[in-house]
């Protein structure tokens, strides 16, 4: 894994640093492929180029965000509702993560996927990859 995500969890809270640290954990294990550094000062994994996942410090808590989450059906992500097509999950301790949950996210992270890569490129819209 990058050292910078390693250093990002680092510098959480102990309590957040565990959920950072099983969320990168997890991540890595599914996205084998994917790579992996601080993007807009927090951790993302992309696929050729396009981000996929990632998760940020919020006051919320630590907000494990899917770029193409919003078109994976499940309830558990909350879709924000813009133009974009993210949804995302806040969690305050690991114990509130279900492994089976974010695998089967990072399964659907690998097959539902926006091109976020281009979209400065296309004027901001938003063409569907796979």
């Amino acid at each position: 894994m990058n050292p910078d995500i390693l250093s990002y969890n680092s510098k959480q809270t102990p309590e957040h640093k565990e959920v950072c640290d099983l969320l990168a954990k997890t991540i890595d294990k599914n996205l084998r492929n994917a790579e992996n550094k601080i993007w807009h000062a927090h951790p993302v994994w992309f696929l050729d180029g396009n981000p996929v996942v990632g998760y940020s410090k919020q006051s919320k808590g630590i907000r494990l965000m899917f770029w193409s989450g919003a078109d994976f059906d499940e309830e558990n992500l909350n879709v924000s509702g813009g133009k974009f097509k993210d949804a995302s999950v806040f969690y305050h301790s690991a114990s509130q993560i279900e492994t089976a949950d974010l695998e089967r996210w990072l399964d659907k992270a690998q097959k539902i996927q926006w091109d976020y890569k281009n979209l400065v490129k296309r004027k901001g819209k938003l063409e569907r990859l796979i």
